[in-house]
């Protein structure tokens, strides 16, 4: 069987293609870079842009099962440079799907598709999507996710997964950020008390896509629906943080910023970088 893996470069994506070359599965990548160590472990390397049918075209060709991570993650940035990988892209991996005979579709999704700006705690999948975002990430990304389910059929099979705050080894985002604004001096956390927050190391993450791959090809319970993926044992946001820097032989970070003078701050900024076109 051949597998296509969205954004095989990435974190994510890497750690689900390893498992895949670990079961002896032929695997594929599209990203948007090189990546000269996935071609040496195996993977079939496909370059190119979500945006552009043709290269979807080319990476689902001849595929059976595909696991769609890609996607441009972060706050900052036009509606445009989210909407192109994030909801165009999609749309075409899930025509490429249909068209090519592809049987499965996993999508990597975001709580973020149901945040309205509140807390949430104690909820389910049933939160609907919020009428309003914050940002673009989580528009693009509930518009993309409400296709892929919206999509699902006797043809086609697809599931939505919604993996929070992903961290481990081979993290390229979140904990090498933390580790360099530490050792900058710079770093400080808004509290006290600190949010808790739930989150997903890395191998659970890979898993829990394997896991709805290998349910779509059962009994299908899973097709059509939308899943949140944590440890189901969320943390006050600074002992995750400093947990990450133990791990990296740091010391703790013990300097807070209240919650009103962080929101603060980030509005200034947001407006400042608005107003003076700064990426």
């Amino acid at each position: 069987m051949t597998i296509l893996v969205t954004g095989g470069g990435g974190f994510l994506g890497r750690a689900i293609i390893r498992r895949l070359l670990e079961s002896g599965l032929t695997v594929r990548s599209l990203a948007r870079g090189d990546y000269p160590d996935l071609a040496l472990s195996g993977v079939d390397c496909f370059r190119g842009d979500l945006a552009e049918p043709g290269d979807v075209d080319r990476a689902v060709e001849g595929c059976e099962l595909v696991f769609h991570v890609a996607a441009k993650p972060g706050v900052w940035g036009s509606y445009e440079e989210y909407y192109r990988p994030n909801t165009l892209g999609t749309l075409n991996v899930i025509d490429a799907c249909q068209r090519f005979g592809v049987k499965r579709l996993v999508y990597t999704s975001t709580p973020s598709v149901v945040h309205g700006g509140t807390d949430i705690e104690g909820a389910n999948e049933s939160l609907p999507y919020p009428e309003t975002f914050d940002t673009h990430y989580p528009a693009t990304k509930a518009k993309a996710e409400h296709a892929v389910l919206a999509a699902n059929s006797e043809d086609l099979r697809t599931v939505a997964l919604r993996p929070h705050l992903i961290w481990g080894p081979g993290d390229n985002h979140l904990v090498p950020r933390i580790v360099a604004r530490a050792e900058s001096g710079k770093l400080r956390l808004v509290g006290p008390p600190s949010p808790k927050v739930d989150s997903t190391y890395i191998d659970d993450a890979a898993r829990a896509h394997i896991m709805a791959a290998e349910e779509l090809a059962g009994a299908c319970r899973c097709a059509g629906r939308a899943y949140f993926i944590s440890q189901g044992e969320p943390w006050a946001s600074d002992t995750l943080i400093n947990g990450i820097l133990e791990a990296a032989d740091m010391a703790p970070c013990q300097r807070y910023v209240s919650p009103r003078m962080a929101w603060l701050a980030g509005a200034f900024f947001e407006v400042f970088y608005w107003l003076f076109r700064i990426r």
